[in-house]
């Protein structure tokens, strides 16, 4: 089982260099060059100059490189998106998809310009229609030509365009992030939450991250360095995790288990469906473990 971790995938505006620079050491999981909301509408061509030939150099190790291009409704997405298609991050993310008629476009743009197999793209999950087409969006998946892998989720922004309240266990946003969560695991996509807004409150971001985790998604996206280190280990298997998910494994591998779907394990009963998700658990440790 090949598992690549998303625990963390850090925001970098992509108008500071120096902040670029740095995301090549920072010990996030991923990190997302940013040329939409954190770059001023004067500073989009220089900002995508930037990013391209950053990503071109390389140098940012394990970490996972996406570069967030404008919304496919501005006039800054075309040139975004020719740029990051050339040059070839791990993944593309786009702003405000709402319908998968948007990324079988996207998809056929990347095969018209022969853009590497490698780069994917990743959809940004922030509008109410989003979420009222989310099945047929995560459908897409099923289509290679469209590349879509994973979801961002877009917190901000479904409050701004719903009127509901970014309240702590964020309770009004909860059947949607739950749909989203539904969504992506029945099209074998991959899941990050949104951001955490309030930088000073460190309770209150480990509380979400473990939230998330909770609901089944794979990391969080962030906008701090501060949050990196709380939400690796929010998403990282404990220890005692890792123990009991490969007493699991062993008990179902001794060969009188073999072909039993169920055995008994320290006086409980435990399904073959268990030693699935203990070799997922595994399988996750060990990939944040080779990346250490």
């Amino acid at each position: 089982m090949t598992i690549r971790p998303r625990r963390s995938v850090l925001y970098m505006p992509g108008s500071n260099a120096r902040a670029i620079e740095k995301a090549r050491s920072l010990p996030a999981d991923g990190v997302i060059l940013d040329l939409e909301d954190a770059v001023a509408p004067d500073a989009k061509a220089d900002a995508r100059k930037q990013v391209a030939e950053a990503v071109k150099a390389g140098g940012f190790g394990a970490r996972e490189v996406f570069i967030r291009v404008n919304a496919i409704d501005t006039p800054w997405h075309a040139d975004d998106l020719t740029a990051a298609a050339r040059a070839a991050p791990d993944g593309i993310l786009v702003p405000k998809i709402s319908n998968p008629g948007q990324l079988e476009m996207l998809g056929q743009r990347l095969l018209d310009m022969g853009t590497d197999r490698k780069t994917r793209i990743w959809a940004m999950i922030e509008t109410p229609i989003a979420i009222l087409n989310i099945q047929a969006i995560a459908a897409a998946a099923k289509d290679s030509e469209t590349r879509l892998s994973g979801f961002v989720l877009g917190t901000n922004d479904l409050a701004k365009e719903t009127g509901a309240r970014l309240l702590p266990g964020r309770w009004p946003m909860l059947p949607w992030l739950t749909t989203c969560v539904l969504a992506a695991r029945a099209f074998g996509i991959s899941l990050l939450d949104g951001v955490y807004n309030d930088i000073s409150d460190a309770e209150g971001f480990v509380r979400e991250c473990q939230q998330a985790r909770d609901l089944g998604m794979d990391g969080k996206t962030l906008i701090h360095p501060n949050q990196i280190a709380p939400c690796n280990d929010a998403f990282s298997p404990a220890a005692e995790e890792v123990t009991q998910a490969k007493k699991i494994i062993a008990a179902f591998d001794q060969p009188e288990n073999r072909d039993k779907g169920v055995v008994q394990l320290d006086g409980r009963m435990v399904e073959r469906m268990h030693a699935d998700i203990a070799r997922r658990t595994v399988a996750i440790a060990d990939a944040i473990a080779a990346r250490q």
